[in-house]
């Protein structure tokens, strides 16, 4: 049967607590969805810190648990059938902590997949869109004289919280009084565009007061304080 030593990537962030969720990742909007998930739920993790800096996430060992080099990744030494599990991409990884939790994720088969929808929503639309953004605002495409692709960026992404701020009209939640892994992957990129990228002014975020009303209580919630700063090997 295979352990966790079995996995290349643990000979070089060796795990101190073997028995827990092996979490691979930095406070980006996509590593800080996990965190904030395994914090909210629960589930006894380690962080281990993968630097870009240095290119860990380039490294053999990276490699071989996520060979399309971005993170976050995990290890479930308690997997399906008591085996270890290798995961990534942040929605697989969100949708298999909220059906091993039992939590975050609707029981009703409709409102289920009505979460997953907005899971993919995030997925597919907010997340691309807004890294985009963030860097012909903030990184090196800022240097461009010609500034259509960051508008480009900028139209989408009002677009989007338009349709986020609709969703979330007279609702506490994307699905309404129940939190899910929904809220988890959206809510990080709305705050990380804002605080991080600075493109609240950019994207006239007052356009879109729900999102800031959902937005602000989200940032409230202590696990969400804990999981913005995973633990650190």
């Amino acid at each position: 049967m295979k352990t966790l030593s079995d996995f290349p990537i643990t000979q070089r962030w060796a795990p101190q607590f073997p028995d827990r969720i092996q979490l691979y990742s930095l406070p980006t909007p996509n590593g800080v969805k996990v965190s904030i998930a395994l914090e909210e739920m629960q589930l006894p993790y380690e962080s281990h810190t993968i630097s870009f800096v240095t290119n860990d996430q380039l490294s053999p060992e990276f490699l071989s648990l996520n060979p399309n080099n971005k993170i976050p990744a995990i290890i479930d030494p308690n997997g399906p059938n008591n085996t270890p599990l290798a995961l990534f991409e942040s929605g697989a990884i969100l949708l298999y902590l909220a059906e091993k939790s039992g939590q975050l994720l609707p029981k009703d088969a409709a409102l289920r997949y009505e979460t997953i929808q907005w899971l993919m929503f995030q997925m597919g639309g907010i997340g691309p869109i807004f890294g985009q953004l963030g860097f012909f605002h903030k990184f090196a495409g800022k240097e461009y004289e010609d500034k259509r692709p960051r508008d480009r960026y900028v139209a989408e992404s009002k677009r989007l919280l338009g349709v986020l701020d609709q969703r979330l009209a007279g609702r506490n939640w994307v699905m309404g009084d129940e939190y899910t892994i929904a809220d988890i992957a959206i809510l990080p990129w709305v705050n990380n565009l804002i605080h991080f990228y600075g493109a609240g002014d950019l994207v006239e975020m007052s356009r879109f007061p729900n999102v800031l009303r959902v937005l602000s209580v989200f940032l409230t919630r202590p696990a969400v304080a804990r999981g913005l700063s995973p633990r650190a090997e």
